[in-house]
């Protein structure tokens, strides 16, 4: 945690567990394949806890949808606040790539639940078009934030900061139309 995603080796895994080099590699072939497997974890707990707040959801939405997403978002992170610490860290070359997929992904999944939400809104179509993009940016972008600002400062209640970002989101979105 105190010297980033960088530090993650078999070596330090082992020694934080008490555990040898060997019963480490039984389970992850390098240190890439487990940071992979970390990532790969935290993103299955946010895609289940996003699912069961957006299933029951329709189209036409309003600020409630925004705040219960990130307080959903941000439960997650705060269940497991040390592994997000690592998640959002300045990852390395050699597990970079696995943040870029999870960011794609967010990205993808903003843009299937908004475009039906601002045509429900009243946008044109053409507008939709144009400015989805960067609305889904600015979606995004927000979550991170929120999520860094959850880890970095203790003021905040995970409920408290998703009721203000939620909002926030919803109003930024709502008058693009």
């Amino acid at each position: 945690m105190t010297e980033g995603i960088s530090s993650v080796t078999i070596a330090s895994v082992a020694d934080r567990l008490d555990v040898t080099r060997p019963v480490i590699y039984t389970c992850f072939a390098n240190r890439v394949d487990l940071i992979a497997e970390l990532v790969q974890r935290e993103e299955d707990r946010l895609r289940t806890s996003l699912t069961a707040v957006l299933r029951r959801r329709t189209v036409d939405a309003d600020a409630s949808v925004f705040v219960e997403g990130f307080r959903a978002l941000l439960r997650t992170v705060a269940d497991e606040p040390n592994t997000w610490r690592l998640v959002y860290g300045s990852p390395d070359s050699e597990v970079a790539e696995f943040f870029g997929r999870g960011r794609a992904a967010s990205v993808q999944r903003s843009s299937d639940l908004l475009k039906p939400t601002l045509l429900a809104w009243g946008m044109p179509k053409a507008e939709v078009d144009k400015k989805l993009g960067a609305l889904v940016e600015l979606w995004v972008s927000t979550s991170e934030g929120a999520v860094r600002t959850l880890l970095a400062d203790d003021t905040w209640s995970p409920d408290d900061l998703a009721e203000f970002m939620g909002n926030s989101v919803y109003c930024a979105l709502r008058t693009s139309v």
